[in-house]
Parts: C-alpha cells; structure tokens; sequence
C-alpha cells in the first residue's frame, strides 16, 4: 500500500481494496450539499409551477438511483446491498436555497460516503436541470460528509 492509501499498490498503481477480511457492520453515510436559486426560480418549484414537472419528486428518485449506482460510476467503489435511500429537501425561502441531504445506509465490509455523495449531487443536478429552463447561473455548493458511523474508524460527526 502505497503511502498509506489503501487504493494504491506498492507500486503506486490503482486497485480495489480487498474488503474479504472485514467484518459486516451497520454503517450510515449523511452528505448535504445546496442549492441556491433566484427567489423567483424557487417560487415557481413550490408552486410546482415549473415547465419539467415536479422538481423534488424528481430529483428525489433521481438521488435514489444514483446511489444505487455509484458502483458503475466510481470505478474503485464496491457494489454493496444498499438497505436505505433517503433523499431530504429543507427549503428556506429567505435565502431561496434547498438544503439537500442523502443518507444511506447498509449491513456491509464498507462504507457508503460515496453512495451519499453521489446520491446528494445527482439530486442537486437534478434540481439544476429542472429549473435551467428559467434560470442559468443555478450554484449548487458546499457538499460535505456530515455523519457517518460504522467500520473500524467508528462514528464521524461534521461541526
């Protein structure tokens, strides 16, 4: 393992970690990120007023099965047996922005950061691509790891 990351050989060449001697654990993945739109873009998606349709349905489903899929995007990801999807909305009107937040969880010898990070953005883009037709300059930022707990480095809590 090169430098001590567990993605490289001795060699510096990418591999996959061999997770065969881990242990199943309950591990849990919580990433948030936002999206900030003008107050007129995010009137329209409450008032689901918008040409594409119901936005936070869609970029919910959409979070939902990217995280299902991170394995097939992230090429050094696991497949896992995912047991939990849940994409949340917090909408604050006074800063027209949308808190998105994807939180998975499995019974597994790995983690799940990835899936709820991928998860999270595919939402978020979602959002973008849905309100793009009135509105381009659409910021989606600060995307983070917020909890995650389970495997051998235990519970991590964001400030």
């Amino acid at each position: 393992m090169a430098d001590g990351f567990s993605h490289m050989d001795d060699d510096g060449n990418a591999r996959m970690v061999d997770v065969s001697g881990k242990n199943d654990t309950k591990r849990t993945a919580i990433v948030r990120c936002l999206v900030r739109l003008a107050p007129k873009t995010l009137a329209l998606l409450m008032e689901n007023a918008l040409p594409k349709g119901d936005v936070l349905t869609t970029a919910k489903i959409a979070g939902i099965q990217a995280a299902k899929r991170c394995a097939d995007l992230i090429p050094m990801c696991h497949p896992l047996p995912i047991s939990l999807v849940e994409i949340r909305f917090s909408v604050n009107e006074a800063d027209s922005t949308i808190e998105v937040e994807c939180e998975v969880r499995t019974t597994y010898k790995t983690g799940v950061e990835m899936e709820a990070l991928i998860g999270v953005q595919t939402a978020a883009a979602t959002i973008y691509d849905m309100c793009k037709a009135v509105q381009k300059d659409i910021v989606i930022d600060h995307c983070r790891l917020v909890y995650k707990s389970g495997g051998k480095s235990g519970t991590f809590r964001a400030e």
